[in-house]
């Protein structure tokens, strides 16, 4: 005679899965929903405490050998900052590279407050440019 049918299943695919209980669903949705907004806290804060922002104005070549790139950059009044600009030539390579440290902006000698200054860097390039940006502005030592 062969065994029921519900002891060869269990045999054979194992027994019924414990589910886990109420309580413990509803603490795993709270601890998920509560990391869920501390990273997007974290994320929203981290940009705005060293909100260092920059905008390409203009780019001139000079010749072969130069290049001048003007740019905007705000930041916090009595923040130094460090860019890093290129030249590019046609087919986008970096033919010029440079960065620059922006100093103290003085609080009384712009509209606003310090904040904005316009920068014009000359970058000396390996062959003739087309376009010049900014790649990147920090404040130096934030780890950025």
């Amino acid at each position: 005679m062969s065994p029921p049918a519900d002891t060869s299943l269990a045999n054979r695919y194992g027994g019924q899965k414990r589910t886990l209980p109420r309580g413990a669903k509803r603490g795993i949705a709270v601890a998920a929903l509560a990391a869920g907004v501390a990273f997007m806290a974290w994320v929203s804060t981290s940009n705005a405490v060293s909100a260092v922002t920059f905008k390409d104005i203009g780019f001139s070549t000079v010749d072969a050998t130069q290049a001048e790139i003007d740019f905007q950059v705000t930041r916090e009044p009595g923040t130094a900052v460090k860019c890093a600009v290129k030249a590019l030539d046609s087919k986008f390579a970096v033919v010029g590279w440079k960065v620059v440290d922006i100093p103290l902006g003085e609080a009384d000698k712009t509209a606003d407050g310090g904040r904005t200054t316009a920068q014009r860097v000359a970058v000396r390039t390996e062959s003739l440019s087309v376009s010049g940006v900014v790649d990147n502005c920090w404040v130096p030592g934030s780890g950025k």
